[in-house]
């Protein structure tokens, strides 16, 4: 049986697809070789850090305040500073910090409205 390897991409729309991507490489650090899109490689994940395929009960209210039907997490090097970095940008932020044995996380709405949750692995993973 083939299997799957890993998470290729993320795709969504966007009324401003070159604006928001801009605004991430901005304010997140997001790698800048296109205008078009960001890549990952594996290299860059720190110790602990994976992708998670998780798909939520339709009835979910995770991805709250967003409208969106889906949320997406982004692995960051350091949780405070990155949800400064966004607030001052712009972005409202949403809930608060959460810790647990495998990272803390934030989360805040994107220009657009996307509910983004930023995960910092832990170090010991």
């Amino acid at each position: 049986m083939a299997k799957v390897l890993g998470v290729g991409g993320i795709f969504f729309k966007s009324k401003d697809p070159n604006g928001l991507l801009a605004w991430y490489q901005q304010h997140l650090g997001l790698p800048r070789e296109s205008s078009d899109y960001a890549n990952f490689f594996p290299k860059m994940m720190p110790q602990g850090g994976c992708t998670v395929f998780s798909p939520f009960e339709d009835a979910t209210t995770y991805f709250s305040p967003s409208e969106s039907g889906f949320m997406f997490n982004l692995v960051v090097d350091d949780l405070d500073g990155a949800l400064r970095q966004v607030r001052l940008a712009g972005a409202e932020l949403v809930g608060k910090i959460a810790s647990y044995e495998y990272g803390r996380f934030g989360w805040f709405l994107d220009p657009d409205g996307n509910k983004v949750e930023l995960w910092e692995p832990s170090a010991s993973e």
